[in-house]
């Protein structure tokens, strides 16, 4: 379980990456992206990328607290 909660966590801070990338403009791929330019995107994907955060940081803690 603790497996597939770091990758969802390594893809939600992937995932947001890019969508601050593209609503930056930073990352203009693909071209005929609706996302690109519009601030919203940073916003979305710097939400996302501290959900994934936090999950990391909650399973870290779940897995060093004595049972």
């Amino acid at each position: 379980m603790a497996k597939i909660a770091y990758i969802v966590a390594g893809l939600l801070i992937l995932v947001g990456l890019v969508w601050m990338g593209q609503g930056s403009g930073y990352f203009p791929y693909p071209a005929e992206s609706f996302m690109i330019d519009q601030t919203r995107w940073i916003y979305w994907g710097a939400l996302m990328a501290v959900a994934g955060i936090v999950v990391i940081v909650v399973m870290r803690r779940s897995r060093n607290r004595p049972r």
